[in-house]
């Protein structure tokens, strides 16, 4: 399969049909679920019948440019999640989304912020992107630490959706992050 993107120690490639185990396994691990779900599973058949076919759907709608990508280590290529950098359905294509969702295992060991920074720099310097954003958990600090060391600011607090309404911290809704290409230039050395 095709390489879209390589960092230091990751690889990322578009994934296929034939991965839905890898999300069915990421999706079953309720830490891994905790901010998205409050630990439930994703149901395996709705990976297949919808997860799945959305993602390659959308490489459709984008080409391979922009979309969800399976993250393998560079050595020995296992398989550690997914990220993402991609627009709303509805939105315009300059506007990406930016996320991630790692196995327990690679958590910690700075793989988001390597991959986000790789992500953020291709999408400003190759796919025309000229604003990133990213949406969390109020809660969740990990993952806005990510957001922060990327030079992304907080831009606004957001509502928890009501599918989300009975996971942990919900009541404190979520943030948004953003930086845009401007802001990312003037912070390179």
């Amino acid at each position: 399969m095709a390489t879209y993107l390589e960092s230091e120690r990751l690889t990322l490639r578009p994934f296929t049909a034939a991965d839905a185990d890898l999300l069915i396994e990421l999706d079953s691990d309720p830490a891994v679920m905790r901010y998205l779900t409050g630990g439930a599973p994703t149901p395996p058949q709705e990976v297949r019948d919808l997860v799945i076919p959305g993602i390659l759907a959308a490489y459709e709608r984008w080409g391979h440019d922009l979309g969800l990508f399976a993250a393998h280590e560079r050595d020995g290529g296992a398989f550690i999640g997914w990220f993402c950098l991609r627009p709303l359905r509805s939105g315009p294509r300059e506007e990406a989304e930016l996320g991630y969702r790692l196995r327990q295992a690679a958590w910690g060991r700075g793989y988001a912020t390597e991959v986000s920074h790789a992500l953020v720099a291709k999408g400003f310097t190759e796919l025309g992107i000229r604003m990133v954003w990213a949406e969390t958990m109020t809660v969740n600090r990990p993952s806005r630490k990510v957001m922060e060391k990327l030079g992304m600011t907080l831009a606004q607090s957001i509502p928890t959706p009501d599918d989300m309404m009975t996971v942990e911290g919900s009541e404190y809704g979520g943030v948004r992050y953003e930086i845009t290409k401007d802001q990312w230039e003037r912070r390179q050395f």
